[in-house]
């Protein structure tokens, strides 16, 4: 490698050259350039394709639930977005103990 190179040296080597360099080129046509308008379609809520759902796993939890001990109980049904049934059983236990105090269980099925 080089060490002795100057500060111009190091300059053209990093940015290229600040003159440019005479060059040879083919004389410049101007061509007539066509305009080019996009338009966004205006499409109504109605026509638009519906996306298929992929498929996703679910798990049906069933529940009784009641605000009274052994007193008035309620069957519940909660439908999770998971394979788990422990994860299943969980996400419905939450949200059936907002709202009630007494939560069971009684199965996990697959939909």
């Amino acid at each position: 490698m080089n060490t002795d190179l100057t500060e111009e040296d190091m300059r053209r080597a990093l940015f290229g050259t600040s003159q440019p360099e005479e060059q040879v080129s083919a004389p410049l046509v101007e061509e007539p350039v066509e305009e080019v308008v996009l338009a966004k379609s205006v499409v109504s809520p109605a026509a638009k394709k519906k996306v298929a759902k992929a498929f996703t796993p679910r798990l049906r939890v069933t529940l009784r639930v009641g605000n009274e001990f052994e007193g008035k109980m309620v069957e519940l049904i909660h439908d999770a977005d998971t394979l788990s049934s422990l994860l299943a059983e969980q996400d419905a236990l939450k949200a059936a103990r907002k709202k009630y105090k007494y939560v069971e269980v009684l199965s996990v099925k697959s939909m």
